[in-house]
């Protein structure tokens, strides 16, 4: 949020620092809950999978997207039911959901709408489709039918519709631009019908090399994807508001972010393992990995499935596996880790019947 430095609002803005402080642990546990960022500027949305949420990179595009917006001088309000973010991201809502598809996003898109009445959204969705082989010939009309849920339940809001980033695996990539190639098409039809839906070509403004994964941006690559939104934004008269030649609204000062998980006591290291979602016979999950009193060099995670769980594809990590017994090791570039500090690795998998959360042993060098 972008505010006014006066008095009512330096007030406002020490009860919510209080609150935040008093409630950090419950946000550690559950973001969404957290209390929604406001001030009364042009609602936007940023709608989306994990990209959206800035895994690996927490807040993600939305980093600089805030930063560009700020010093444009334009007042914006991000909205959604999550929150997350460091603290030069000066409004940390959002819509980001790791792991989800267009078809989980389009069952709950009416609730977020209500809540949230966006002037404008941002809308980044299909990766999940493709990377869990979800119908993905069905995706554009699935991408299509979202598109109309959206304008129907917010009819005045502007809504941008991205092609998806790359995808370094070369099968996976090929379906994305499958996918990608039906949007325009999508788009347009939305716009021969009177409904104020604009195409963003995300895609061809990032490369494989900038991605820390295969499949989610490096710092630069989200920055990239800033640059693309905040273009397509300015393009739009009124999306985010009129912008140069009002009042410079200064950022307020960064609220602490919540934790991923409480850092351990001591040298070592502490693992923390959820659920990013799943679906008939598969699944994304997500470990984080937190340095204790002490910086660590290494990290080495185990844990032993006990419901025939078996990993098919992972990111950000280096897994091995025998039977159900699994090992995580770092990679080149997340396993040094300041004291307290934390990183994330993912994986997709297959269950069978039951999907039971194991129990982690972290390991540090």
């Amino acid at each position: 949020m972008l505010t006014l430095t006066n008095q009512r609002g330096q007030s406002r803005w020490r009860r919510r620092l209080t609150t935040a402080l008093l409630t950090v642990t419950v946000l550690a546990i559950a973001p969404a809950v957290a209390r929604a960022e406001s001030n009364g500027g042009v609602r936007v949305m940023p709608l989306g999978d994990s990209i959206t949420e800035g895994t690996q990179v927490p807040g993600g595009y939305r980093i600089g997207l805030w930063q560009r917006l700020a010093a444009g001088r334009y007042t914006i309000d991000f909205v959604g039911s999550q929150y997350n973010g460091p603290g030069n991201l000066g409004d940390h809502d959002h819509e980001g959901h790791p792991g989800w598809r267009i078809d989980q996003i389009d069952a709950n898109i009416n609730g977020w709408l209500r809540n949230s009445t966006p002037r404008t959204v941002l809308l980044h969705i299909g990766t999940n489709d493709v990377l869990q082989n979800y119908n993905v010939s069905g995706a554009p009309q699935r991408l299509s039918t979202l598109i109309d849920h959206i304008t129907a339940a917010a009819p005045n809001a502007d809504v941008f519709v991205a092609t998806i980033i790359p995808l370094s695996n070369s099968g996976q990539e090929a379906a994305a631009r499958n996918f990608n190639s039906a949007i325009p098409g999508i788009v347009q039809s939305k716009v021969n019908s009177g409904k104020h839906v604009h195409l963003v070509d995300m895609h061809s403004k990032l490369s494989t090399g900038d991605l820390i994964d295969g499949i989610h941006p490096t710092a630069n690559g989200y920055d990239k994807m800033a640059a693309a939104w905040y273009a397509a934004l300015q393009s739009v008269p009124g999306s985010i508001g009129q912008g140069p030649g009002t009042s410079p609204s200064p950022s307020p000062s960064p609220s602490p972010s919540p934790s991923a998980s409480p850092s351990p006591g001591g040298a070592g290291c502490s693992a923390t393992y959820a659920i990013a979602g799943q679906w008939d016979g598969g699944f994304q999950a997500t470990v984080t990995v937190t340095a204790g009193s002490s910086a660590i060099s290494s990290w080495t995670v185990g844990w032993q499935f006990g419901n025939g769980q078996t990993v098919t594809q992972s990111w950000s990590t280096e897994i091995s596996a025998g039977g159900a017994q699994v090992t995580a090791r770092n990679v080149g570039y997340n396993g040094a880790l300041g004291a307290g500090a934390s990183t994330q690795f993912g994986f997709l998998g297959t269950w069978n019947g039951a999907n039971g959360v194991p129990t982690l042993t972290c390991t540090a060098g």
